[in-house]
């Protein structure tokens, strides 16, 4: 018994199929936004003395440049960190001053995840025992709060996985209703 030639159409569907589970595949890796693993103050903790500086591991590389923001919030609404957001690979840091007023702190945190979105999150902690700190000024080193939008941003720096699966797929169907015609002609 012979089996028959597969047809252009057949072809095509089992091109399109194989083209599709192979984006499909490799999709829920492209997708994953980074994820916080650790902290320094960890979530939640007591400390007795100002930190010398906040600490963010996340399990995949952040992206450097300006667009990263960590503030420290304080009991009394001072704004306690200072100079620039630092990225090393998958953790970003930011110096503290003394801390002051003893009471609840809040870490808050915008990064641009590997994939091109921004992660935000809050970390509280407590400091237990007043420290003599004042807040820092923020005309020194600017940093947007964590839900605002970076001022400046290079043009073209990031462009969202989104962008480049729509366009595979918009380039797909067009390969698709090119191949669906030209074996309808033959």
């Amino acid at each position: 018994m012979r089996t028959a030639p597969l047809t252009a159409l057949a072809r095509t569907t089992l091109a399109t199929l194989v083209a599709v589970l192979a984006l499909l595949g490799t999709a829920p890796h492209a997708l994953a936004h980074n994820t916080l693993t650790g902290s320094d103050p960890k979530e939640g903790a007591k400390v007795d003395a100002s930190p010398k500086q906040v600490t963010l591991t996340f399990d995949q590389p952040v992206q450097s440049g300006d667009v990263n923001q960590v503030v420290v919030n304080g009991p009394d609404g001072g704004q306690w960190a200072q100079g620039p957001v630092e990225v090393d690979g998958t953790e970003v840091s930011r110096s503290l001053g003394e801390l002051g007023p003893a009471g609840e702190y809040t870490i808050g945190f915008r990064v641009l995840s590997a994939d091109g979105h921004p992660v935000t999150r809050e970390i509280p902690f407590t400091l237990t025992e007043a420290g003599n700190g004042t807040p820092a000024t923020t005309s020194s080193t600017p940093q947007a709060s964590p839900g605002e939008a970076p001022d400046s941003q290079e043009p073209g720096a990031v462009v969202p996985v989104w962008v480049w699966i729509g366009g595979a797929v918009v380039l797909l169907g067009a390969g698709l209703v090119l191949a669906l015609r030209l074996g309808k002609e033959q």
